[in-house]
């Protein structure tokens, strides 16, 4: 059986972003070797990533035009986008679900396989949170206080008792922290 894992860097008052998509400025503070080695490390452990519509919008238009390791392996991977509004999921390896997007991630879940991670995806995650879909929370806390921001987990998630699992402090001053249920 698969492990849904969520992926995500928050600032240390809980935003994963600023007020706009994709202002992810704070990322730079954690962002390094460190961090590239874990992106590579996770890529070649999952078969495949989910994203919500905005996070896949994003992410297709900036990977599909990097070089690297990095690239090469979001670029090969296969994705799944969950969206009731995409009509087409053109990024390479992009599989599109529309509907019951819990119960197809429940019935992905049971087959062998390697993990799926979830990146970004702050409203898709909360679905799943709600679902109880994940089977790992991993968070890289970045050193800064954005003061304002899209908080990553907001009011209205059932409440989940999580166990530490690791911490993994970072040489830019983050830190990883990996929780399961």
């Amino acid at each position: 059986m698969r492990k849904l894992i969520m992926w995500n860097v928050m600032t240390l008052d809980g935003c994963f972003e600023g007020n706009q998509n994709w202002d992810l400025s704070f990322h730079g503070t954690v962002y390094g070797e460190e961090l590239e080695r874990l992106s590579i490390e996770q890529l070649n452990a999952a078969d495949c990533i989910i994203f919500g519509r905005v996070t896949y919008e994003g992410m297709a238009a900036y990977w599909t035009n990097e070089k690297g390791e990095v690239a090469d392996l979001m670029n090969g991977i296969p994705k799944i986008v969950i969206s009731k509004t995409l009509k087409t999921a053109d990024w390479n390896n992009t599989t599109l679900i529309s509907e019951n997007a819990a119960a197809e991630i429940k019935k992905l879940k049971k087959q062998d396989g390697k993990d799926m991670y979830v990146f970004g995806s702050a409203n898709l995650s909360e679905t799943f949170i709600n679902e109880d879909l994940f089977d790992e929370y991993r968070i890289c806390i970045a050193p800064v206080l954005l003061g304002n921001g899209q908080p990553l987990f907001r009011q209205g998630i059932v409440p989940k008792n999580l166990s530490l699992v690791s911490t993994q402090q970072l040489t830019t001053g983050g830190v990883i922290l990996k929780y399961s249920r």
